[in-house]
């Protein structure tokens, strides 16, 4: 683990415990035991935009027209992804690389996977911008105060901006560019097609975007997803015994991913979540119990989808490697790991 990775997990991880003892763990864990089976619930539900992200990835794969991509293998990448962004030490760009390899081709060219991977996540990003403002409106009609609105307003300003400098920095070459700086280092001289694979994807991201149709549909599934995702917060606050409407329940979604998404370094959001959960609590008349039990509850089904998806990211992996050792050795090459009945 990156020491930047480390002192960011350990940051988030003294948040969590130090909000869990404030608020006495016991009293929590009644409230999230409450749940029960709920939980299972919570957990089966996102599969719902889990399903929309992937196909907003898979409008794109359509579009590149270089070999058959099966749906469900780009469902099973973007669940390992997920899984990696949630649960692993690597912030939020560890998921786009295991997507990106997980979608690559069979010879270990990454171009193709890499393109649609950079395409979708600019496209979900500037997505959540929408989405979060959503929220913003909801919470300013709550309250006439903008000491709790401004602030997030300058978040998701900053998180917005950064995704329209990703796009424009995708636009003008912007891996051509990293492989130009790599090439300086040691790492760069010692692989020499470093510069060329990165030309052959911005050439690819460039195609993608000059899809102006299929975009549109990343982006709209994309947002369809952040929307639909809702449900997971009415759910659990209905097993937890606080049931609320749906204007509430897309009130703490969507600033509560907002939150997520400005602490994108730290790993999980690990204890930033809980405390976005805090702030905005009151706002839905929820207590702080309730509003640290959502976020277990969140927790939870993060843990039951994600770790079958690093199992899954693991098996694929092996397989991958063993193909292509197969292949060196000159045996038949054999299909990719394809996740479907």
């Amino acid at each position: 683990m990156k020491r930047s990775a480390f002192i960011a997990l350990s940051l988030g991880l003294g948040i969590f415990i130090a909000l869990l003892t404030w608020r006495g763990a016991g009293m929590i864990a009644e409230t999230f035991v409450a749940a029960g089976w709920g939980i299972a619930v919570v957990a089966l539900y996102h599969l719902l935009p889990l399903l929309l992200d992937a196909a907003a990835m898979h409008v794109l794969r359509d579009r590149l027209r270089d070999r058959h991509m099966p749906f469900l293998r780009t469902l099973g990448a973007r669940w390992a992804g997920e899984a990696v962004n949630s649960l692993m030490p690597a912030g939020q760009m560890g998921g786009p690389v295991v997507m990106a390899r997980m979608l690559s081709d069979t010879n270990g060219a990454v171009s193709s996977g890499g393109a649609m991977v950079a395409v979708s996540t600019t496209q979900q990003v500037l997505a959540q911008s929408i989405f979060a403002l959503t929220g913003v409106v909801l919470l300013s009609l709550r309250t006439g105060s903008g000491k709790v609105v401004l602030p997030l307003i300058a978040g998701i300003a900053a998180f917005t901006f950064a995704g329209v400098m990703l796009y424009r920095l995708q636009r003008r070459g912007l891996f051509a560019r990293l492989s130009g700086l790599l090439s300086r280092t040691g790492i760069g001289r010692e692989r020499p097609g470093l510069i060329r694979g990165a030309a052959k994807l911005d050439r690819m991201i460039d195609s993608l975007y000059g899809q102006a149709q299929a975009v549109r549909r990343c982006f709209a599934l994309n947002l369809m997803g952040w929307f639909v995702g809702t449900g997971e917060v009415w759910l659990a606050l209905y097993f937890l015994g606080h049931p609320v409407d749906f204007a509430d329940a897309l009130l703490l979604e969507s600033l509560g991913q907002a939150v997520r998404g400005i602490a994108f370094a730290i790993p999980g959001a690990l204890g930033v979540q809980e405390g976005g959960f805090l702030l905005l609590a009151p706002f839905v008349g929820l207590t702080p119990d309730t509003a640290l039990a959502l976020s277990l509850c969140k927790r939870a089904r993060e843990l039951l989808l994600g770790l079958p998806g690093l199992a899954y990211w693991h098996w694929a992996e092996h397989h991958r490697r063993s193909r292509d050792l197969r292949n060196s050795r000159g045996a038949p090459p054999h299909a990719p790991p394809v996740v479907e009945h």
